[in-house]
């Protein structure tokens, strides 16, 4: 670098002041140079930054003032804008340090001819060193003493002090500082930190520092820059030009040089490639080449990491000093910036130079460095770095083995890691033969449901393990295993090979470190919730509920996201068909809620919340929410479901098109339509009352009766739909043997016993009985009123209406079932919908979005007015269309009012 300059310095178009001509010579006899005396003149594309000179005026009431940036921070343009606007302030002494300065009576006597050159000299009785080498202590004394006699103190700026690397220099400007008093204001302006005692400074408050992360430009001064460099570009290319840079000032101001070249220059600084630019060669010139052998080496190998400490360092350079070299570049502000904890990073900029650099220096020792920090990473248990550096290296048996190892396989399938990882893994190759890689492969055909490759690759897998030997060190390996069989069995509708495979699963725990089981919970909680899964599809809804209960407060955060969901989606339907609607529906929420929460993935079961919502707003005749509700859930990913999630989808959709009357569409989507080693009961069921309905519908009684064998009073819900059905067939007696063989134990809810009530009510109002009838409605009409169930007696045929109509039962259904009745002279108002049976809670956001509709802003308005995407914003409004039970922005303002939610 140059004597006079550091950022704006090294760019073209800076120049300096002359001081008059000065006569002394010093201690060697060379003339003074006068440009070391001089302030650098700023450029015409210098951008005077008012806070960092509003900062600097505290250097006029604190003795010591510390500048302390790496190479092209802007340090020196800055201290010399601020000197030279102080105006009839303080005199400024300004001297550019330089090599010779080491030796003490060389730097001295700069020293006292700066104090000339700006008129405030020393007396003759101070003196001039006499030898470059020392300085007499007497002159010092006297120089002190002289400046605490003056009346106006001095403003002394060291430009580049740290070229002054002798601790006897130090020791004596500390003298000098200490006992001048208020009569010298000292500036340092250095890349490195100063051999003073800057604590004691700092705890009296006598010491105001400006460091790096101060001198970086903001998005706003950057755009500032760039129109002094005759760039107008918008802010947003601004900030992420500062991303790229730190706001490093030289990066900033070279590349904008270089973009002005450009045809396109908004494009350039957004792609210019940091290695072929002006950039690198002002970094290598002023960092790299200035550094000794060992420590270039170790720079150009750390490249490849994007933090670094210490031992890790060591594993790349096969040394052992690079703790004293990591932290003398730290010191240095030599581009490397400290983490904490002993970890550093490199600045963006010098790493992707340093990374160019390495294959012209190195050739084709990336990889290798990259395996080795892998084997480093993994042996100190950083997963995430260690796959990422083992994938960089191209070494997948190290990738998928520390995956494995790990226990973390996982993450394949929940958490917000789980899509990188995928991709990561989509670049492994036929070459690589381990477990691990089979297991990994497996995972991956799993998740999408590709069961044939999936289980040859599994069992490629479980076969290399069995011969590799059962020892500890396979367990993390064989509990994975056990994992993608409970998945593989989930799939296939299998209960006893989910058994199984969680039987191994809590043996091989046993087996597997406890620390690798508390860092991963998502292991346990996806196994569990296979196994729930398969519980519920098997009609086991105690064992089931059991199972998916733990599930549902499962730990983990983000990492637990998916099983939770699905957990809570699967208890939801398990309420449902136990016929509790309102449980259902406030489980589902929540499960929809979780897989709606920003950021989530998009797995393929996170569409069973909305089909059971669906399900419930068929039994509330809300059909439009319903349809709404299963054109969701089929916007999801899927592929294959797993049969659960199947049944889930046909019943909703059959229940949807049986009360829209569109009987044979309905028979069609009632088949779950996929293969599983064990029938479902409720699934079976659900298909049998559909298809016997269809059979009443079309004039069959006798098939319709036939094709209920199936159902028995295991299913409650299912029980009561099929005696509803034989008391239409005019079947009285098979009607009221299905009602005594459900099994209620307590757990059938509102939908069953509503429905068993007008199942009864009809058959007694068919033989004449009215007052039994009405009774048995009344008590349906209780029921029903809390959970807003109203397909029921819609359903239930001709005969009830005149029963609904009459006095006492008209009352029950007013306002929920049928319309209120107005008052005496009051006109008949169209009647709101009722309020939701669970409470509508928005969160702000939601809240934010609403309050916005209702000020009749688009959805692009609202975005902007948020600070959102547009695709942001209709997940929100989707997630309050949801919870508010409608379909159309006016519609949820309406209701949101109407709850005083607005």
């Amino acid at each position: 670098m140059s004597a006079v300059a550091e950022v704006h310095e090294n760019v073209p178009g800076s120049a300096v002041h002359l001081v008059p001509a000065l006569s002394h010579t010093d201690p060697v006899g060379d003339p003074f140079l006068r440009t070391r005396f001089a302030l650098p003149a700023r450029p015409h594309t210098f951008l005077r930054r008012q806070r960092l000179v509003d900062h600097l005026d505290q250097a006029l009431r604190t003795p010591l003032t510390l500048l302390d940036g790496p190479a092209g921070a802007g340090k020196t343009l800055l201290a010399a804008d601020w000197a030279s606007g102080l105006g009839p302030g303080p005199p400024v002494a300004w001297l550019t340090c330089d090599v010779g300065d080491c030796r003490p009576g060389v730097f001295w006597a700069y020293v006292l001819q700066a104090l000339r050159a700006c008129g405030a000299p020393a007396s003759e009785a101070v003196g001039a060193p006499a030898d470059a080498a020392g300085v007499d202590h007497r002159l010092l004394s006297a120089l002190a003493g002289e400046l605490n006699d003056r009346e106006r103190p001095v403003l002394l700026v060291l430009d580049e002090y740290d070229r002054v690397t002798d601790a006897t220099v130090a020791e004596q400007l500390e003298f000098v500082l200490h006992h001048a008093g208020p009569g010298l204001h000292l500036v340092l302006v250095t890349r490195t930190e100063p051999l003073l005692p800057l604590h004691r400074y700092r705890a009296a408050g006598d010491l105001t520092e400006i460091r790096s992360a101060e001198l970086a430009f903001t998005p706003e001064e950057a755009a500032a820059l760039l129109e002094l460099h005759g760039l107008s570009l918008p802010v947003q290319a601004a900030r992420n030009l500062v991303d790229r840079t730190r706001g490093w000032a030289a990066g900033l101001s070279l590349s904008a040089l270089a973009a002005r070249e450009s045809s396109d220059p908004e494009l350039y600084l957004k792609e210019f490639e940091a290695d072929r630019s002006t950039v690198a060669d002002f970094l290598l010139a002023e960092v790299l080449k200035r550094q000794t052998r060992e420590t270039q080496d170790l720079l150009l190998r750390v490249s490849v990491l994007e933090r670094f400490c210490p031992d890790l360092a060591n594993a790349l350079t096969d040394r052992v000093d690079a703790e004293p070299i990591l932290a003398g570049l730290h010191r240095e502000n030599a581009f490397v910036e400290r983490l904490g904890h002993s970890w550093y990073q490199l600045h963006p900029l010098f790493g992707e130079i340093l990374r160019a650099h390495l294959r012209v220096r190195l050739p084709g020792q990336e990889p290798e460095l990259h395996r080795r920090a892998a084997r480093w990473l993994h042996r100190h248990g950083f997963l995430p770095e260690t796959l990422a550096h083992s994938a960089a290296a191209g070494d997948w048996d190290l990738t998928a083995g520390a995956l494995v190892d790990d226990l973390a396989i996982g993450l394949l399938f929940t958490g917000p890691s789980s899509e990188n990882l995928a991709r990561l893994f989509s670049h492994m190759g036929p070459e690589a033969r381990s477990p691990a890689t089979h297991l990994v492969r497996a995972a991956h055909d799993l998740a999408r449901h590709d069961l044939d490759h999936g289980l040859a690759r599994l069992r490629h897998a479980e076969e290399q393990l069995a011969h590799e030997g059962n020892d500890a060190h396979d367990a993390a390996a064989r509990l994975s295993c056990a994992l993608l069989e409970a998945l593989a069995a989930r799939l296939t509708g299998c209960p006893p090979e989910v058994e199984k495979a969680a039987a191994s699963a809590a043996e091989l725990r046993q087996e597997v470190p406890v620390h690798l089981l508390d860092k991963h919970p998502e292991l346990t909680a996806l196994l569990m919730t296979h196994v729930g899964s398969t519980l519920l599809w098997a009609g086991h809804y105690e064992d089931a509920r059991a199972v998916l209960t733990s599930v549902a407060g499962a730990p983990g955060g983000a990492c637990t996201a998916l099983p939770r969901e699905e957990a809570m989606g699967h208890l939801a339907l398990l309420d449902y068909l136990n016929g509790w609607p309102g449980r259902a529906e406030r489980k589902a929420l929540a499960a929809v809620s979780e897989a709606d929460r920003p950021g989530a993935p998009r797995p393929s079961g996170s569409g069973i919340g909305r089909l059971v919502l669906a399900a419930v707003a068929v039994d509330r005749n809300e059909l439009g929410l319903a349809q709404a509700l299963i054109d969701e859930a089929a916007e999801l990913p899927s592929g294959t479901p797993d049969p659960v999630l199947a049944a889930g989808r046909a019943l909703a959709a059959a229940r949807l098109l049986m009360a829209r009357g569109k009987v044979r569409d309905a028979v069609e989507a009632a088949d779950p339509a996929v293969p599983a080693a064990v029938d479902s009961p409720w699934a079976r069921s659900h298909e049998a009352l559909v298809t016997s309905a269809a059979h009443l519908a079309e004039g069959r009684p006798d098939e319709a009766a036939e094709v209920l064998r199936a159902v028995s009073g295991d299913q409650p819900v299912c029980a009561v739909e099929a005696a509803a059905i034989q008391l239409a067939a005019r079947r009285p007696g098979a009607a009221f043997d299905l009602l005594d063989s459900v099994h209620a134990e307590g757990r059938t809810g509102p939908a069953v016993t509503v429905r068993a009530a007008l199942v009864r009510a009809g058959a007694a109002a068919a033989a004449g009985d009215g007052a039994a009838a009405r009774k048995l409605v009344a008590q349906a009409l209780l029921d029903a009123r809390r959970e807003r169930l109203r397909r029921p007696f819609l359903d239930a045929g001709a005969w009830i209406r005149p029963l609904i109509a009459t006095a006492p039962l008209h009352e029950l259904a007013a306002g929920w079932l049928t319309p209120a009745a107005p008052a005496q002279g009051e006109r008949t108002l169209p009647q709101p919908p009722p309020a939701p049976l669970v409470a509508v809670e928005l969160s702000a956001r939601e809240h934010d979005v609403l309050d916005r509709v209702a000020r009749m802003m688009s959805t692009e308005e609202i975005a902007a007015d948020l600070c959102l995407s547009v695709n942001t914003v209709k997940t929100h409004l989707k997630s309050v269309y949801r919870k508010l039970a409608v379909n159309r922005r006016g519609e949820a303002v309406r209701r949101a009012r109407d709850l005083r939610i607005l």
